[in-house]
């Protein structure tokens, strides 16, 4: 067996397709396809069942697969030992926007004064795709909020962060009447939820909802007199030069976990970050 192989093997395995593994390695279909048939070939069994919606793992294509974990990561950390210049111990976090804005930079600047030589990447996606990347194995772990799929992940590190609620200056939230609320476009997002619970509470009358895909277009929204919106307290005051918006604290306070995917092997620069951490 070839590392080579192994590498395509995984990609097929995790994307559950033989087209989008092509896709993503930049190959062409009928070479993946006949990598995967010489595997298969080569260890007297089969990897794969074909169907109509992709391919999925057999018994033996699950060992397999265990294995293939382990070794790619023993090969990475082994080039990064032996030459740290060239090879950097790679670590791709995954966050919604409102997470990622200003909690995980703070995070990172502290985790690689301490350790130089780890690349680090942030995706930011909705609650739905991160957990599909962390699945498939391009992310090597997530912060979310809330429930997600216990049976393949597990919270390594949890923390609480505080909401503030913000408005246009002019803007009185005791009136019950013409209130706009400005939210995000995804609807696994809590902070939309928290808004849409605290209008229901606060009896607002038939309120206009407004959606943004961006958290900047939410913050420049209410920062115009558009409406108002709630967000993770070190966000919102981090804004605070802006003199037409006013803030206010809630009570209520948001849990967020870092969730990583059931397995034997981590690599080294997971451990190293979930190490930093716990020990925060």
């Amino acid at each position: 067996m070839e590392s080579h192989d192994l590498t395509i093997f995984k990609h097929v395995a995790e994307l559950q397709s033989i087209s989008k593994a092509a896709e993503k390695l930049g190959y062409v279909q009928p070479n993946v396809s006949q990598r995967i048939k010489s595997l298969e070939d080569e260890l007297g069994v089969r990897l794969f069942i074909r169907n109509n919606r992709g391919v999925t793992l057999t018994e033996e294509g699950n060992v397999l697969l265990e294995y293939t974990n382990q070794i790619i990561l023993l090969m990475d950390e082994a080039k990064s030992l032996i030459n740290p210049k060239k090879w950097r111990e790679p670590l791709t976090i995954g966050a919604s926007q409102t997470i990622s804005a200003v909690r995980i930079p703070q995070l990172f600047s502290s985790f690689l004064r301490e350790h130089k030589n780890i690349d680090v990447k942030v995706r930011t996606n909705d609650k739905q795709k991160l957990q599909e990347m962390l699945s498939y194995g391009e992310l090597d772990g997530v912060f979310i909020n809330g429930a997600y799929n216990y049976s393949q992940f597990e919270t390594v590190y949890s923390y609480f962060e505080e909401i503030m609620l913000i408005s246009p200056k002019q803007n009185q939230i005791e009136k019950k009447h013409d209130q706009t609320l400005l939210i995000n476009s995804d609807p696994d997002c809590i902070y939309r939820n928290i808004l849409l619970d605290f209008s229901n509470k606060s009896n607002f009358k038939y309120p206009t909802i407004m959606e943004f895909d961006s958290l900047e277009s939410i913050i420049q929204a209410v920062n115009d007199g558009l409406g108002i919106s709630i967000l993770p307290a070190d966000i919102a005051n981090s804004r605070k030069e802006l003199k037409t918006v006013q803030y206010q604290e809630l009570s209520e306070k948001i849990r967020i976990d870092f969730v990583i995917k059931h397995r034997k092997q981590k690599p080294q620069s997971l451990k190293k970050f979930i190490r930093f951490l716990q020990s925060l």
